[in-house]
């Protein structure tokens, strides 16, 4: 086990009282965000698309055929669920007490896996948005970035705060491929015209939360300021988890579901 030192006391147990109330109130605005969705958005549905060849390899493959739809408000609201159930277990009795263990020794296991899940759903998004239809693409896409959270995981399981960085900076190289690949499309129409707004909105804005996460973590293992108590990474992750996903989903309820 590896103990960093830097989360509270083990007599003070205000702190996580405290983290235990702001995850069932933070699990409860991420549900009710679900149900507002599913509740007063549209149809709009985004395809996921495959070209199959019909000869041997090398023949040219035949025009893409829509294997079916993703109904976008359906992952809008799959993400605010898988976080919604992730805040509402690690609050619950019994996992609870696991949750505390695994904070005084500098480790999030929950966040992690339900970030893999969740923040690699909203890539998925982010990418059809921009015109990303390819099944093989879209998979590709969600297990890279699956990959960069599991190496936030990896950071917290084997290094202490001011040790190696190494499985930090992994992450960051599988966490751009995304987003490079992102780029070429939002920009594409740029060749011939001008990009729909709300598309550089979304791709600006959650770029940049995504990085915040990533913030997060190098000022924890530098360490750096508060952050070298680890409860204070833990409120920001539980904040920027809220704003990033509540930023992209209303983002994405304005451009497409609305009415």
């Amino acid at each position: 086990m590896i103990d960093t030192g830097t989360a509270a006391p083990a007599t003070d147990e205000a702190p996580y009282r405290r983290l235990r109330t702001a995850n069932v109130g933070m699990g409860s605005l991420h549900a009710i965000q679900a149900v507002l969705v599913l509740v007063l958005a549209n149809a709009f549905a985004l395809p996921v698309t495959a070209s199959f060849i019909t000869g041997p390899p090398g023949t040219t493959p035949e025009p893409p055929t829509t294997l079916f739809e993703v109904p976008t408000a359906w992952a809008v609201a799959a993400f605010f669920v898988l976080s919604a159930l992730a805040h509402f277990l690690v609050a619950a009795p019994g996992i609870n007490g696991w949750y505390v263990d695994n904070l005084r020794h500098g480790r999030n296991y929950a966040r992690w896996i339900e970030y893999s899940l969740s923040s690699s759903l909203m890539i998925v998004l982010i990418a059809q948005l921009t015109g990303i239809t390819d099944v093989a693409a879209l998979i590709a896409l969600f297990g890279v970035n699956a990959s960069m959270i599991l190496f936030g995981l990896l950071q917290e399981h084997d290094h202490e705060p001011g040790g190696s960085l190494l499985p930090f900076w992994l992450g960051c190289i599988a966490g751009i491929v995304p987003w490079v690949a992102i780029t070429v499309y939002a920009l594409s129409p740029g060749l011939t015209g001008t990009p729909p707004a709300f598309v550089i909105a979304i791709f600006l804005s959650l770029f940049a939360f995504f990085n915040c996460f990533a913030l997060v973590q190098w000022a924890q293992y530098k360490p750096v300021g508060r952050y070298r108590n680890y409860l204070a990474g833990e409120r920001t992750y539980i904040v920027l988890s809220l704003v990033a996903k509540s930023a992209l989903a209303w983002q994405v309820f304005s451009a497409t579901l609305a009415g």
